[in-house]
C-alpha cells in the first residue's frame, strides 16, 4: 500500500486478528521464505557486531542510521504521502517501537564484549518469553504447556548465568544486558505488530529506524563513543551488518510479522542462536565455556515448550480475537 487511504482501508480485515495472539498464523510461502531469509540475517548480527573494531554503541547507532539512509529514497518517493498522513497514534507507536528498539540495540551490542557470542545471543532470544508476559498483562492466557517451557527457560538462565558469574562478573553483566536486550526486543515487536495492522512496512520502519538513531545518536555523544575515525574493514562491516542484519533481518521481520503475528515471529528467531553460535565459532574461534552447552540446551529446549503451547492455543484464540475490537 503506498498511500495513508489504502492503507487504512485494509486495515479492517487485518484488524480481525488482534496481534500478539498466540499461535496466530496467517502467512504463505513467501512469508515463510522472507523470515527464513530475516532469521539468516540476524544471525550473522552477532558475530559482525563483535568482528567490528568500534564502539558496541556506535555500532547500534550507524546500522540504523545507514538503513534509514537506504530507505529514504524509496520513503520519500512511494510512501510520502502516507507518512504525511499517519496519525497521531500510528506515529507514537512507531517511534516508541523505535526507542524500545534502541534500547535493544544499545543493551545487546555491548553484551557482545562481555560474553560469548552464543551466551548473549541464547540470552537475548528469550524475547518470546517476554512477550508471552506482556501479553498476560494484556490479558491473554498462555496455556499451561508456555509457563512450563518459561520456567525451564528461566532455569537455563540461571545455570548460564552461574557459569559466567564464575568466569567473571562482567560477563555476568553481559547476560543482564543481553536479557534487556530481550525484553526490550518484545516490545518492538508487539508495538510494531499493532502499527503494521494499518501502516506499509516502508513507513513504519522508516519512522522506527529514524527514531531509533536519533536516539542512538544522542546516547553516543553522552557516553563519548567515536563515531568516526575508522579504518575502511570497519566500514564495510558496517555497511554488511545493515544490509542482512537490519534491512535483510529487522526489516523483514517487520514485514511478516503483520500475517505471521509477533508470537510465531519472535519465537522463530530462537534459530538466531544456534545460527550465530555456529558462524562466531567457524568465523571468530569463539567458543562458550562447556559448561555453558547444558544451559543453552535448557533454554532452547524452554522455548521450544512456548512455541508448542502457541500452537495448542490456536483454536482458542481464533475465537477470542474475532470478539476482539480493532483498536
Amino acid at each position: 500500500m503506498s498511500t495513508a487511504r489504502a492503507a487504512r482501508a485494509s486495515a479492517p480485515t487485518a484488524s480481525s486478528t488482534a496481534p500478539g495472539d498466540a499461535g496466530r498464523f496467517h502467512g504463505g510461502p513467501l512469508d515463510i521464505t522472507l523470515l527464513t531469509v530475516a532469521i539468516a540475517g540476524v544471525s550473522l548480527s552477532a558475530p559482525l557486531a563483535a568482528a567490528t573494531a568500534a564502539p558496541a554503541l556506535a555500532i547500534a547507532f550507524w546500522r540504523n542510521a545507514m538503513a534509514v539512509g537506504a530507505l529514504t529514497p524509496l520513503a520519500l518517493w512511494r510512501h510520502r504521502s502516507e507518512l504525511r498522513g499517519m496519525g497521531r497514534r500510528t506515529a507514537l507507536l512507531s517511534a516508541g517501537a523505535g526507542a524500545l528498539l534502541a534500547v535493544h540495540f544499545g543493551a545487546w551490542l555491548p553484551s557482545l564484549h562481555m560474553t560469548s557470542v552464543a551466551s548473549s545471543t541464547a540470552l537475548v532470544t528469550t524475547t518470546p518469553i517476554w512477550t508471552a508476559l506482556l501479553l498476560r498483562l494484556r490479558g491473554h492466557r498462555p496455556p499451561p504447556l508456555a509457563w512450563l517451557g518459561m520456567g525451564l527457560a528461566f532455569l537455563g538462565v540461571l545455570i548460564l548465568t552461574g557459569v559466567d558469574l564464575s568466569a567473571s562478573p562482567r560477563a555476568l553483566l553481559g547476560d543482564g544486558l543481553a536479557l534487556l536486550g530481550g525484553a526490550a526486543a518484545a516490545g518492538y515487536v508487539l508495538l510494531g505488530a499493532e502499527v503494521r495492522r494499518s501502516v506499509s512496512t516502508t513507513a513504519y520502519t522508516y519512522v522506527c529506524y529514524a527514531t531509533t538513531s536519533v536516539l542512538l545518536l544522542l546516547t553516543c555523544l553522552v557516553a563519548g563513543a567515536e563515531l568516526g575515525g575508522y579504518s575502511g574493514t570497519t566500514w564495510l562491516r558496517l555497511a554488511a551488518l545493515t544490509v542482512t542484519a537490519q534491512l535483510l533481518g529487522h526489516t523483514l521481520i517487520n514485514r511478516v510479522v503483520k500475517s505471521l503475528g509477533p508470537s510465531v515471529t519472535s519465537t522463530a528467531l530462537l534459530l538466531e542462536t544456534p545460527g550465530a553460535a555456529l558462524i562466531a565459532a567457524l568465523w571468530l574461534g569463539q567458543l562458550p565455556p562447556v559448561a555453558a552447552y547444558p544451559a543453552l540446551v535448557v533454554i532452547l529446549g524452554g522455548l521450544a515448550l512456548v512455541i508448542m503451547a502457541d500452537g495448542k492455543g490456536t483454536a482458542a484464540d481464533e475465537q477470542s480475537a474475532v470478539n476482539e475490537p480493532a483498536r
